[in-house]
Formats: C-alpha cells, sequence, structure tokens
C-alpha cells in the first residue's frame, strides 16, 4: 500500500518526495527618518552641557569658602552652611550623569540608524541605489555600539564608524563633500573635545582622588611624628597642597566643561548634515527626458539678382 502524498502541492516525478530544505527570507534593509532622534538627541545635549555650565559655575563661587575651611578660618555656621551648599550640588552632579547616560544611548540609536540607512541607500531597494567601491564600512555593525566600551579601541573606532556613515551618506551630486575641509574639521574637532573631555573627567577625577588620599596620609604621618605632649601640629604645607588640588579640579573641570560644549556643538552639526544628506539621497533621480527633434523651419531663399537681359523674372526688392 502506497503513502498518501502530504506537501504544498501535487508532486510530480521519479522517486519519493523530498521536501526542500527551509531558506530563511532575505532581510530587506529599510530607511528610517532621522530628525526626530537627531532633535531628541541634540536637545539632550543641550541640558547636559547647560548643567555642565552650571555646576562649573558653583565649584568656582565655592573656591573660596574651600580655601578657608582648609586653613581652619571658617566659623562653624560658615562650615555648616558649607557642608549644606556640598550636599545641594550632589543632586545637580547625579542629574549630569544621567543627563549623559541619556545622550549616549539617544546618540547610539541614531548613529545604529543612520548606518542602516546606509545599508538601505546602498541597496537595490534604494530609488538611486550606488554600488560602492571598496565598500560602505570599514567596520561590523557590532561596532556600532561595541566600539565605545572596547578598551584601547575606543580612542579611533567610534570615530571611524562616524566617519564611514558621513562618506557614505553624501549626496550623487557632490561627490567627495564628506572629504572637505569644513566635514573633516566638524569630525576632528568632535572625537578630539569629547575624547578629551572623558580624559579630564575620568583622569583628573582618579588624580582628584589620589590627592585626597596622599594628603591624609600626610596628615596621619605628621600627626604620628609630632610630639604628643605639644599642642601644635605644623600642616601649613599639607594645607597648601590641598588648596591646590581644589584649584586642579575646578581647573580640570572648567576645561571639560568647554570641550563638552564644543563636542555637543559639532556633533549637533554633523547630525543635522548627515541627516540631510541621507534624506538627498533617498529622493529619486529626476525622469530623463525623450528626445524632441525640433519643429521643421520653413526654407529662407535669397533674393535673386535683376539679370539684365530681356525675358528673365526678378526678385527684386
Amino acid at each position: 500500500m502506497t503513502q498518501p502524498y502530504q506537501g504544498p502541492g501535487p508532486y510530480q516525478g521519479p522517486g519519493p518526495y523530498q521536501p526542500m530544505p527551509y531558506q530563511p527570507m532575505p532581510v530587506v534593509p529599510q530607511y528610517r527618518p532621522l530628525r526626530a532622534l537627531a532633535i531628541v538627541s541634540i536637545a539632550l545635549m543641550g541640558v547636559t552641557a547647560l548643567g555642565a555650565v552650571i555646576q562649573c559655575v558653583l565649584l568656582w563661587r565655592s573656591y573660596s569658602e574651600v580655601k578657608r575651611f582648609v586653613y581652619g578660618l571658617l566659623s562653624d555656621e560658615e562650615i555648616q552652611s558649607g557642608m549644606e551648599s556640598i550636599a545641594g550640588t550632589g543632586p545637580l552632579l547625579n542629574l549630569i550623569s544621567y543627563l549623559l547616560i541619556g545622550t549616549g544611548i539617544a546618540y547610539l540609536i541614531w548613529l545604529w540608524r543612520a548606518r542602516d540607512n546606509v545599508d538601505f541607500l546602498y541597496s537595490p531597494f534604494a530609488p538611486n541605489p550606488t554600488v560602492p567601491t571598496n565598500g560602505a564600512h570599514r567596520r561590523s555593525p557590532g561596532w556600532v555600539i561595541g566600539s565605545w566600551l572596547c578598551p584601547i579601541v575606543q580612542f579611533w573606532y567610534p570615530l571611524q564608524v562616524v566617519e564611514d556613515v558621513a562618506r557614505a551618506s553624501e549626496p550623487p551630486g557632490q561627490p567627495g563633500i564628506a572629504r572637505s575641509g569644513r566635514i573633516r574639521a566638524l569630525l576632528y574637532t568632535w572625537w578630539v573635545s569629547w575624547t578629551g573631555f572623558w580624559v579630564i573627567i575620568v583622569g583628573g577625577g582618579s588624580a582628584a582622588v589620589v590627592g585626597m588620599i596622599i594628603w591624609i596620609v600626610r596628615l596621619v604621618q605628621v600627626a604620628d611624628s609630632s610630639d604628643p605632649e605639644g599642642g601644635y601640629v605644623d600642616i601649613y604645607d599639607l594645607q597648601d597642597y590641598m588648596v591646590r588640588v581644589a584649584l586642579a579640579v575646578d581647573i580640570g573641570f572648567t576645561v571639560a566643561t568647554v570641550l563638552l560644549v564644543v563636542a555637543a556643538i559639532t556633533a549637533s552639526l554633523l547630525m543635522l548634515q548627515i541627516g540631510s544628506w541621507q534624506q538627498t539621497r533617498l529622493a529619486p533621480p529626476p525622469p530623463v527626458q525623450d528626445f524632441v527633434p525640433p519643429p521643421p523651419q520653413t526654407p529662407q531663399y535669397a533674393p535673386r539678382r535683376q539679370h539684365p537681359g530681356p525675358g528673365f523674372p526678378t526678385y527684386g526688392p
């Protein structure tokens, strides 16, 4: 007895039925607008930079109180007021940290979408597809996020990812514009200011913590080596050292704030420029006009001269 055929359709051919292996459908790239994400990212960048500027002003306003506190010139009421002021700036620092995290998430979503749009613009599904000569990207899609987290390579891989997106997004009618001096200045200014900001924040913060530890250790050593019966301990040098540490913290945070503002401005300009280029590439090419021959013209004949002989017609004015 034969087995009944079970399959998607009538089977024709010799031999038993062999089902076709499953083949997944290819992923079709899609274009997604960048304007809304760019506006959100730019707004977060602006709020973060404004918070950093406010924090920088508060640090410099409290510098004189810090000096007086280190030298022991503050009264009990001033110390209590200073402690309340320091406690009040804590939530602002936390807010800046949260804003930095939110800005980073929004920017990475924008960058990921911008790279996907490049894949669409270079695919056959685009209205005006273009085939890249050596590939549109130097890094795989995973590096869009991983490049910011992986040690060592995080100093140049993110720049390459953004640079590739910018070069692949340039409009076909303006070849080489992504390599122009203006775009290169925006790219490198953004990256230098951004990396400089984090180097100062991480390196300067670590140096400040180390300086505080050194000050405490030296203070303990001076206290141990002093005469226990004496009522005076010379810590003037340690006080000067702590004041210099506080001044270095204020200067470092000021430079970091300036770099953060510069990075926010240049990154915003780059985001708007890349989004505009991709929107321009999305437009279909203009239709080719059919050749229309010019309308026929009536031939013009030159007038003949009057012949002196009889019997010939004349064409005179």
